[in-house]
């Protein structure tokens, strides 16, 4: 058994991640396909670099949300950048490494990498 300190260690990282997921509807959103085809080629470990490299910088004011299949199976693990005023940004074909860039390139600095999306 974990001690006192241990669980809730957890608990205050379970709860900055759940945070991550419920801002405001101006915040960005950052959607990650998690349809079957999404799954199976890495969509949850994206997902979880992405959180994890936000939590890591203190990036506040950005939704991380799942969605369904997004059509585009061939181009999966995807995830769509929506910010306010700013449009809708898809990208693919993507790994935890690049989802770590996605955050500290685009989310943080607000840097496309025109590399990486995809043209629909």
């Amino acid at each position: 058994m974990k001690s006192i300190e241990e669980l809730q260690k957890i608990k205050d990282q379970v709860l900055e991640e759940i945070k991550l997921r419920d801002n405001d509807s101006n915040s960005i959103q950052v959607e990650v396909g998690m349809g079957t085809c999404g799954i199976a080629a890495g969509a949850r470990e994206v997902m979880q670099a992405i959180l994890d490299e936000l939590n890591k910088r203190k990036v506040t004011g950005v939704k991380v949300v799942q969605t369904g299949c997004i059509g585009l199976c061939a181009e999966e693990p995807l995830v769509i950048v929506k910010q306010p005023n700013k449009g809708t940004v898809i990208y693919g074909n993507l790994d935890p490494n690049k989802a770590r860039q996605i955050v500290a390139q685009h989310l943080v600095n607000g840097l496309i990498i025109e590399e990486w999306v995809v043209n629909e």
